[in-house]
């Protein structure tokens, strides 16, 4: 039998996040309940997908631009790729640029974007895409981190980390008390791998 999902019912619903449980049959034709919770949709979206994590390097220099923020369901500073919501009528495309622009205060040119992907599938059905972007170095010289843009909640710190030295960054940073997003530690492991 093919797994199905039967019904969704609400939990609870806040600003940005809604608590559900999943009804749904599993592959043993069981019924079973299972919790999530997903981003709450605007009005007027138009990707399936509710954000957008940015991987910019900037070149030549071989450097990728990372950014530390608390972040308090972690509770504690996490080192992230930049990122952020899609908001309604908005590409991922533009969304990339956008927060790119916003949180660290570089620009750059969008050179792909991924199909939709899933970071914790046992917990949320969000779908987000990787930006891979392309920052030229002739624009921020000599380690130069240019003024960001943030919003008034927002407290980012932004990195300019060499390729062939993430690994010592993230390992550093851990040591510094920080969490590290698993994107990051995918990105170290396909290196260690040669891929």
């Amino acid at each position: 039998m093919t797994p199905r999902v039967d019904s969704v019912s609400i939990v609870s619903e806040g600003r940005f996040l809604v608590c559900k449980q999943v009804h749904y049959t599993d592959a043993r034709g069981s019924a079973r309940t299972w919790e999530a919770v997903d981003r709450r949709r605007p009005a007027g979206a138009k990707s399936e997908h509710s954000a957008v994590f940015i991987v910019a390097k900037i070149v030549p220099e071989d450097e990728l631009v990372l950014i530390r923020q608390f972040r308090p369901p972690a509770g504690k500073p996490m080192i992230e790729f930049p990122a952020g919501l899609i908001d309604p009528g908005e590409t991922p495309e533009a969304t990339a640029v956008r927060e790119l622009y916003e949180e660290t205060g570089f620009t750059g040119k969008v050179l792909s974007v991924s199909g939709g992907g899933y970071s914790s599938p046992g917990m949320t059905g969000e779908s987000i895409v990787l930006a891979a972007m392309e920052i030229d170095g002739a624009t921020c010289p000599n380690g130069m981190i240019p003024p960001n843009h943030q919003e008034e909640s927002e407290n980012i710190e932004v990195f300019r980390v060499k390729t062939a030295h993430l690994a010592e960054f993230i390992a550093a940073m851990e040591a510094a008390g920080c969490g590290i997003d698993s994107k990051l530690h995918t990105v170290l492991a396909f290196r260690r791998m040669g891929l």
